[in-house]
């Protein structure tokens, strides 16, 4: 038995998606820990596209079991679209293969309306969220006020819910918000009727991933975002409202940490950030147009195009000690082909000073500079390789340098999008 956390390491788009898909073949289940619909996985399997929001890329797996995790928040439309879609293209989707946490949060319409509200409201001064209602939906978590899955299942419990929360939330739309409010018979009718779709998917996921460790199977836990957009160890307050680190996997899942074997840091080549938030190696220039180009960086969940920039060691070594990172997986390398010279952050300078961690303060990380270390680049197109040692040399000494940085050793290297263009040194189910 071995249990592997698929992390990012960087502030999310790391390429998870196809890394999680590609260890899926070695584990029974996959578990999603954390986030909500803001987040996306883009995979391409055989030339096909897949994108998933909330469902566990392994859902793609036959004989794989896919299970949402209690630190996750859940909109049902949203959840309940993706299993249609996925069903119409002839994939299996049902009890079998896929559970959800009865202690699940639940994303309300006022989550929403509130979350759009708001950023209009900041105007310049916005986070840059989604708008899908992540954020108020973890508030509502924390001030023990919110729905969970278990309460979709039964009218009276919903409606005693909503009795208490919906008056106070209308009235802050309507009178701070200057939103309209919403109503209360809608939300029961159209809740209900999802959570009786949602019944024969409910369980108690703690004690299926217990059982499944009893039994010796291999589990997944994968995170969505970034280290550097989890809530207490980001750029705050330009971060994500739950906790994307590895032990957010115990918390958000129910596990002990003593199950959690193998932590996978995902690491994009160069480095990209969706919404505002400082970002040290963000390229302005042609550099950044190419990366956005050759990367077509644009987000699964909003299509907004992301910004770009050289690699950042400083946010690796970061999310190496934060998660306890016993591997790396770079992807997208081959985006950096034909660029020469290849740039990595290796310390940032802040009044003159070099400094090798992140500040905390987002006034002191706006005030840092990068220091670049320069390497050769190459010409070569890669996506037809197979092995580490096929690789071009100056493409071998970025990896090599990487890891030097990092103090990881690199186990997966991606070298195009599709499921079979991966280089695989050492696969940590092993």
């Amino acid at each position: 038995m071995s249990n592997v956390v698929v992390v990012g390491t960087q502030w999310g788009d790391e390429g998870k998606g196809k890394i999680v898909d590609l260890l899926t073949r070695r584990a029974q289940l996959v578990v999603r820990y954390q986030g909500g619909n803001n987040a996306g996985h883009t995979l391409v399997v055989g030339g096909e596209k897949f994108i998933f929001h909330l469902i566990p890329s392994g859902i793609l797996h036959p004989g794989t079991v896919c299970l949402i995790g209690n630190g996750v928040v859940l909109d049902p439309e949203v959840f309940l679209m993706e299993v249609d879609k996925l069903q119409a293209r002839g994939i299996a989707v049902g009890p079998k293969n896929l559970r959800l946490s009865e202690r699940t949060q639940v994303i309300m319409p006022y989550h929403r309306r509130i979350d759009i509200a708001r950023e209009e409201k900041k105007g310049a001064a916005k986070i840059g969220t989604t708008g899908r209602g992540i954020g108020p939906c973890y508030e509502d978590k924390v001030a023990r006020r919110g729905i969970r899955v278990a309460e979709l299942l039964t009218a009276d419990l919903l409606r005693a819910k909503l009795n208490d929360v919906l008056p106070e939330k209308n009235f802050y739309l309507e009178k701070f918000l200057g939103a309209a409010p919403c109503s209360q018979d809608e939300i029961l009718a159209s809740y209900l009727k999802m959570g009786a779709r949602l019944k024969p998917l409910v369980a108690n996921v703690s004690v299926l991933i217990n059982q499944a460790l009893q039994q010796g199977k291999n589990v997944l836990f994968e995170g969505a975002q970034g280290t550097h957009l989890d809530i207490d160890h980001g750029t705050y307050p330009y971060v994500t409202s739950s906790n994307p680190i590895a032990g957010g996997a115990c918390t958000g899942a129910g596990v002990g940490p003593g199950q959690l074997h193998h932590v996978l840091g995902i690491v994009k080549a160069y480095t990209t950030r969706v919404g505002g938030g400082p970002f040290p190696t963000e390229c302005l220039d042609k550099i950044g147009d190419h990366l956005v180009e050759c990367g077509v960086e644009f987000g699964s969940t909003t299509g907004r195009r992301r910004r770009c920039g050289w690699l950042d060691a400083v946010v690796l070594k970061d999310s190496a000690r934060l998660n306890g990172l016993t591997g790396l997986a770079i992807t997208k390398l081959d985006v950096l082909s034909t660029l020469n010279p290849v740039k990595i952050c290796v310390a940032y300078e802040v009044n003159g000073k070099r400094r090798d961690t992140i500040p905390a303060t987002i006034q002191d990380l706006e005030g840092c500079r990068p220091v670049f270390e320069e390497l050769p680049g190459w010409s070569e197109d890669i996506r037809e390789v197979r092995a580490y040692g096929d690789l071009p040399a100056n493409t071998r000494r970025y990896l090599q340098r990487v890891e030097e940085l990092v103090q990881v050793p690199i186990q997966i290297i991606s070298v195009g999008p599709d499921r079979e263009e991966t280089i695989v040194v050492q696969n940590p189910f092993e």
